[in-house]
């Protein structure tokens, strides 16, 4: 079991790093990629895991994994990432399991989640995303096609209302948040 976390400069990372914080254009996209995002990989294949990672370092995003699914959950409870690539089997806790342990969670429950599998077949796909997977993703893969999907599921995240935990989203659509806020905002 080993967790490996890191980002290794390189000339397209520090140029969209850069080129990033010069620009206050929300929608900005480096090199026709997503802005940097904190990516997490769980897969219990060391080398397919620290490949994905350079190729996603490379384009421009913060990356590390995990080798096994009770280690993904312990970090993801630890830190929440922008994305997290999940490998369908792996040691202690299958992709599914921590996938289902993911979307009961109030602060996990809306992560986005590419399946990240050598599990073929449409019904594999199929029940990934019932599961709640935006994507699924063939290994072996093919570097840009990774990018590029990667960039779409972040995309798709981006357009959507910010994070906000199971309990006050909950609230706010029964009407409640509202009314606490106005409460709060009296007492002062």
């Amino acid at each position: 079991m080993s967790i490996r976390l890191g980002i290794l400069p390189g000339p397209p990372f520090h140029q969209a790093l850069v080129t990033a914080a010069l620009t206050k254009h929300s929608d900005y996209e480096p090199f026709g990629a997503a802005a940097m995002a904190h990516i997490l990989i769980a897969d219990d294949d060391e080398m397919i895991a620290e490949m994905a990672s350079e190729i996603l370092i490379n384009a421009g995003h913060a990356c590390g994994w995990v080798t096994d699914g009770k280690k993904a959950l312990e970090l993801l409870r630890w830190r929440r990432p922008d994305l997290l690539l999940l490998d369908q089997d792996m040691p202690q806790l299958s992709g599914a399991s921590v996938l289902r342990a993911m979307r009961t969670s109030p602060k996990l429950y809306d992560l986005p989640v590419i399946m990240f599998t050598a599990t073929t077949g449409a019904k594999d796909e199929e029940q990934a995303r019932y599961q709640g997977a935006q994507d699924y993703i063939r290994k072996p893969f093919d570097e840009k096609f990774l990018v590029w999907r990667v960039n779409q599921v972040l995309k798709a995240r981006a357009e959507r209302p910010k994070h906000m935990e199971l309990h006050e989203l909950m609230e706010r659509n029964a009407g409640r948040f509202d009314e606490t806020i106005r409460e709060d905002n009296r007492a002062v």
